[in-house]
Protein backbone atom coordinates (compact mmCIF):
# COMPACT_ATOMS: atom_id res chain seq x y z
CA UNK A 1 0.00 0.00 0.00
CA UNK A 2 3.20 2.31 -1.21
CA UNK A 3 1.70 6.23 -0.96
CA UNK A 4 -1.10 5.87 1.74
CA UNK A 5 -1.62 8.71 3.86
CA UNK A 6 -1.43 8.01 7.62
CA UNK A 7 -4.44 8.70 9.42
CA UNK A 8 -3.22 10.83 12.27
CA UNK A 9 -5.01 12.60 15.60
CA UNK A 10 -5.06 15.72 13.57
CA UNK A 11 -6.39 13.54 10.83
CA UNK A 12 -9.97 13.02 13.30
CA UNK A 13 -9.85 16.49 14.06
CA UNK A 14 -10.21 17.38 10.57
CA UNK A 15 -12.82 14.87 9.90
CA UNK A 16 -14.82 16.21 12.88
CA UNK A 17 -14.38 20.03 11.73
CA UNK A 18 -15.60 18.77 7.55
CA UNK A 19 -18.24 16.51 8.99
CA UNK A 20 -17.06 13.08 8.03
CA UNK A 21 -17.77 10.59 10.34
CA UNK A 22 -14.83 8.40 11.94
CA UNK A 23 -14.94 4.85 11.40
CA UNK A 24 -13.15 2.82 14.20
CA UNK A 25 -13.24 -0.66 15.01
CA UNK A 26 -11.13 -3.23 17.45
CA UNK A 27 -8.59 -5.57 16.95
CA UNK A 28 -6.40 -7.88 18.45
CA UNK A 29 -4.08 -9.60 15.98
CA UNK A 30 -2.75 -9.01 13.07
CA UNK A 31 -4.68 -10.96 10.78
CA UNK A 32 -7.59 -8.84 11.57
CA UNK A 33 -5.81 -5.13 11.55
CA UNK A 34 -4.66 -5.93 7.81
CA UNK A 35 -8.07 -6.53 6.72
CA UNK A 36 -9.26 -3.88 8.53
CA UNK A 37 -6.83 -1.41 7.55
CA UNK A 38 -7.11 -2.49 4.00
CA UNK A 39 -10.84 -2.11 3.79
CA UNK A 40 -10.43 1.29 4.94
CA UNK A 41 -11.23 2.01 8.71
CA UNK A 42 -9.78 5.60 9.95
CA UNK A 43 -8.94 4.18 13.51
CA UNK A 44 -8.30 0.53 15.47
CA UNK A 45 -8.72 0.51 18.80
CA UNK A 46 -6.60 -2.07 20.86
CA UNK A 47 -9.15 -3.10 23.34
CA UNK A 48 -9.39 -3.87 26.72
CA UNK A 49 -12.60 -5.63 25.57
CA UNK A 50 -9.59 -8.51 24.83
CA UNK A 51 -10.45 -9.77 28.07
CA UNK A 52 -13.82 -11.26 26.87
CA UNK A 53 -13.65 -12.17 23.36
CA UNK A 54 -9.90 -13.25 23.25
CA UNK A 55 -9.15 -14.46 26.82
CA UNK A 56 -12.90 -15.48 27.76
CA UNK A 57 -13.32 -13.47 31.15
CA UNK A 58 -16.54 -12.08 32.56
CA UNK A 59 -15.09 -8.03 32.81
CA UNK A 60 -12.57 -6.56 31.19
CA UNK A 61 -10.60 -5.86 34.72
CA UNK A 62 -8.40 -9.43 34.03
CA UNK A 63 -6.22 -8.25 31.65
CA UNK A 64 -2.62 -7.17 32.27
CA UNK A 65 -0.20 -4.59 30.56
CA UNK A 66 1.49 -7.24 29.52
CA UNK A 67 -1.36 -8.74 27.56
CA UNK A 68 -2.45 -5.89 25.94
CA UNK A 69 1.28 -4.91 24.88
CA UNK A 70 1.46 -8.37 22.85
CA UNK A 71 -2.17 -7.48 21.27
CA UNK A 72 -1.24 -3.85 20.02
CA UNK A 73 2.58 -5.32 18.99
CA UNK A 74 0.60 -8.03 16.24
CA UNK A 75 -1.77 -5.27 15.44
CA UNK A 76 0.78 -2.23 14.46
CA UNK A 77 2.26 -5.32 12.24
CA UNK A 78 -0.97 -5.51 10.37
CA UNK A 79 -1.49 -2.00 9.26
CA UNK A 80 0.29 0.78 6.99
CA UNK A 81 -2.98 3.46 7.64
CA UNK A 82 -5.02 3.22 10.19
CA UNK A 83 -4.33 5.15 13.20
CA UNK A 84 -3.79 2.70 15.73
CA UNK A 85 -5.12 3.32 19.75
CA UNK A 86 -3.71 0.55 22.94
CA UNK A 87 -6.40 0.60 26.08
CA UNK A 88 -4.97 1.17 29.30
CA UNK A 89 -5.92 -2.09 31.19
CA UNK A 90 -7.45 -1.58 34.93
CA UNK A 91 -5.00 -0.68 37.62
CA UNK A 92 -2.39 0.75 35.01
CA UNK A 93 -2.82 4.36 35.55
CA UNK A 94 -5.86 4.82 38.27
CA UNK A 95 -3.04 4.86 41.14
CA UNK A 96 -1.12 7.77 40.50
CA UNK A 97 0.11 9.74 37.44
CA UNK A 98 3.39 8.61 37.77
CA UNK A 99 2.29 4.90 37.38
CA UNK A 100 -0.03 5.78 34.29
CA UNK A 101 2.92 7.34 32.79
CA UNK A 102 5.05 4.48 33.00
CA UNK A 103 2.56 2.02 31.47
CA UNK A 104 1.77 4.91 28.68
CA UNK A 105 5.22 5.00 27.78
CA UNK A 106 6.07 0.93 27.92
CA UNK A 107 2.90 0.72 25.10
CA UNK A 108 4.30 3.34 22.87
CA UNK A 109 8.16 2.06 23.05
CA UNK A 110 7.18 -1.57 23.33
CA UNK A 111 4.24 -1.73 20.15
CA UNK A 112 4.81 1.60 17.84
CA UNK A 113 1.06 1.79 18.25
CA UNK A 114 -0.07 5.85 17.86
CA UNK A 115 -2.13 6.57 20.83
CA UNK A 116 -3.62 5.30 24.57
CA UNK A 117 -7.05 5.26 25.61
CA UNK A 118 -7.92 5.64 29.57
CA UNK A 119 -11.56 5.61 30.82
CA UNK A 120 -12.86 8.31 33.33
CA UNK A 121 -13.12 12.06 33.96
CA UNK A 122 -12.13 14.60 36.84
CA UNK A 123 -10.72 11.69 38.55
CA UNK A 124 -8.03 10.61 36.23
CA UNK A 125 -7.30 14.09 34.90
CA UNK A 126 -3.69 14.23 36.73
CA UNK A 127 -2.90 10.80 34.73
CA UNK A 128 -4.44 12.37 31.70
CA UNK A 129 -2.11 15.57 31.66
CA UNK A 130 0.90 13.66 32.82
CA UNK A 131 0.78 11.39 29.65
CA UNK A 132 -0.01 14.52 27.46
CA UNK A 133 3.05 16.06 28.72
CA UNK A 134 5.54 13.14 27.48
CA UNK A 135 4.28 13.92 24.12
CA UNK A 136 1.69 10.87 23.94
CA UNK A 137 -1.64 11.44 22.45
CA UNK A 138 -4.58 10.57 24.83
CA UNK A 139 -7.87 9.59 24.10
CA UNK A 140 -10.50 9.45 26.42
CA UNK A 141 -13.68 7.47 27.41
CA UNK A 142 -17.28 8.74 29.22
CA UNK A 143 -20.16 7.25 30.10
CA UNK A 144 -20.31 3.40 30.44
CA UNK A 145 -16.73 2.40 31.47
CA UNK A 146 -16.57 -1.26 31.96
CA UNK A 147 -13.76 -1.28 34.45
CA UNK A 148 -15.56 0.49 36.95
CA UNK A 149 -18.37 -2.17 36.22
CA UNK A 150 -18.31 -3.65 40.05
CA UNK A 151 -18.69 0.50 40.97
CA UNK A 152 -22.19 0.41 38.29
CA UNK A 153 -23.02 -2.71 39.19
CA UNK A 154 -24.64 -2.75 36.05
CA UNK A 155 -24.51 -2.22 32.39
CA UNK A 156 -27.51 0.22 31.91
CA UNK A 157 -27.17 3.27 29.90
CA UNK A 158 -25.23 5.75 31.98
CA UNK A 159 -25.79 9.58 32.33
CA UNK A 160 -29.58 9.63 32.32
CA UNK A 161 -30.52 11.44 35.35
CA UNK A 162 -28.98 14.85 36.04
CA UNK A 163 -26.47 14.69 38.25
CA UNK A 164 -24.44 12.36 36.40
CA UNK A 165 -25.30 13.79 32.68
CA UNK A 166 -23.72 17.22 34.24
CA UNK A 167 -20.68 15.52 35.77
CA UNK A 168 -20.33 13.43 32.25
CA UNK A 169 -20.34 17.73 30.37
CA UNK A 170 -17.90 18.40 32.70
CA UNK A 171 -15.64 15.49 31.84
CA UNK A 172 -16.03 16.06 28.64
CA UNK A 173 -14.63 19.73 29.03
CA UNK A 174 -12.28 18.99 31.17
CA UNK A 175 -10.44 15.99 28.98
CA UNK A 176 -11.05 18.54 26.22
CA UNK A 177 -9.15 21.27 28.07
CA UNK A 178 -6.31 19.01 28.84
CA UNK A 179 -5.43 18.05 25.77
CA UNK A 180 -7.15 14.85 24.44
CA UNK A 181 -7.55 14.70 20.87
CA UNK A 182 -10.89 12.36 21.67
CA UNK A 183 -13.37 10.90 23.38
CA UNK A 184 -15.24 8.05 23.08
CA UNK A 185 -18.39 8.02 24.76
CA UNK A 186 -20.34 5.13 25.25
CA UNK A 187 -23.68 3.67 26.34
CA UNK A 188 -25.46 7.25 26.86
CA UNK A 189 -28.85 8.91 25.96
CA UNK A 190 -28.67 10.47 22.23
CA UNK A 191 -29.89 13.61 23.48
CA UNK A 192 -26.94 14.02 25.87
CA UNK A 193 -24.07 12.51 23.13
CA UNK A 194 -25.57 15.67 20.93
CA UNK A 195 -24.96 18.29 23.18
CA UNK A 196 -21.32 17.16 23.84
CA UNK A 197 -20.47 16.00 20.69
CA UNK A 198 -21.42 20.14 19.64
CA UNK A 199 -19.95 21.66 22.41
CA UNK A 200 -16.54 19.96 21.83
CA UNK A 201 -14.12 20.65 19.34
CA UNK A 202 -12.58 17.79 19.30
CA UNK A 203 -14.21 14.64 17.90
CA UNK A 204 -16.84 12.32 20.20
CA UNK A 205 -16.59 8.47 19.06
CA UNK A 206 -19.75 6.76 20.19
CA UNK A 207 -21.26 3.07 21.10
CA UNK A 208 -24.32 2.79 21.77
CA UNK A 209 -24.55 6.59 22.21
CA UNK A 210 -26.77 7.38 18.61
CA UNK A 211 -25.49 8.67 15.43
CA UNK A 212 -25.06 12.08 16.65
CA UNK A 213 -21.43 11.41 17.36
CA UNK A 214 -18.57 12.14 15.33
CA UNK A 215 -17.68 8.50 14.80
CA UNK A 216 -18.61 4.82 15.74
CA UNK A 217 -16.63 1.91 17.41
CA UNK A 218 -17.58 -1.53 17.55
CA UNK A 219 -16.05 -4.25 19.11
CA UNK A 220 -14.97 -6.98 16.01
CA UNK A 221 -16.11 -10.10 16.97
CA UNK A 222 -19.88 -8.16 17.53
CA UNK A 223 -19.94 -6.60 13.74
CA UNK A 224 -18.66 -9.94 12.30
CA UNK A 225 -21.20 -11.72 14.59
CA UNK A 226 -18.72 -13.75 16.03
CA UNK A 227 -20.09 -13.12 19.58
CA UNK A 228 -23.95 -14.83 19.87
CA UNK A 229 -24.64 -14.41 23.52
CA UNK A 230 -24.14 -10.38 23.81
CA UNK A 231 -26.76 -8.43 21.91
CA UNK A 232 -26.89 -5.17 23.45
CA UNK A 233 -29.48 -2.86 20.43
CA UNK A 234 -26.29 -0.94 19.37
CA UNK A 235 -24.59 -4.23 17.94
CA UNK A 236 -25.41 -4.59 14.27
CA UNK A 237 -24.31 -7.23 12.89
CA UNK A 238 -22.41 -6.82 9.67
CA UNK A 239 -21.84 -10.53 8.91
CA UNK A 240 -22.60 -14.05 11.16
CA UNK A 241 -19.03 -15.54 10.57
CA UNK A 242 -20.18 -17.64 13.94
CA UNK A 243 -22.31 -19.36 11.62
CA UNK A 244 -20.07 -19.62 8.60
CA UNK A 245 -17.59 -20.87 10.66
CA UNK A 246 -19.03 -23.82 12.28
CA UNK A 247 -20.10 -24.77 8.88
CA UNK A 248 -16.88 -24.77 7.36
CA UNK A 249 -15.77 -26.50 10.75
CA UNK A 250 -18.53 -29.12 10.46
CA UNK A 251 -17.55 -29.40 6.47
CA UNK A 252 -14.10 -30.12 7.45
CA UNK A 253 -14.89 -33.19 9.65
CA UNK A 254 -17.26 -34.62 7.65
CA UNK A 255 -14.41 -34.87 4.67
CA UNK A 256 -11.48 -35.95 7.00
CA UNK A 257 -13.82 -38.66 8.15
CA UNK A 258 -14.60 -39.63 4.63
CA UNK A 259 -10.79 -39.33 3.47
CA UNK A 260 -12.47 -36.71 0.91
CA UNK A 261 -9.64 -34.18 2.12
CA UNK A 262 -6.86 -34.54 1.50
CA UNK A 263 -7.44 -35.14 -2.34
CA UNK A 264 -4.84 -36.58 -4.52
CA UNK A 265 -4.67 -32.82 -5.70
CA UNK A 266 -4.13 -31.62 -2.90
CA UNK A 267 -1.00 -34.54 -1.83
CA UNK A 268 2.78 -34.53 -3.38
CA UNK A 269 4.28 -37.46 -4.81
CA UNK A 270 6.91 -38.64 -4.87
CA UNK A 271 7.23 -38.43 -9.02
CA UNK A 272 6.79 -34.55 -8.91
CA UNK A 273 3.13 -34.67 -9.94
CA UNK A 274 2.01 -31.26 -10.33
Amino acid sequence: MEGVRRVTTQTLRQMKTAGTPIAMLTAYDYTMARILDRAGIDAILVGDSASNVIAGHETTLPITLEQMIYHARCVVRGVTRALVIVDLPFGTYQGNSKEALVSSIRVMKETGAHAIKLEGGTAVLPAVERILQAGIPVMGHLGLTPQSIYKFGTYKVRAQDKDESDQLRKDALELERAGCFAIVLEKIPIQLSAEVSESLKIPTIGIGAGNVCDGQVLVINDALGLTTDFNPRFVRHYAKLSELTSQAVKDYVKDVRTRDFPTAEESYWVDGRS
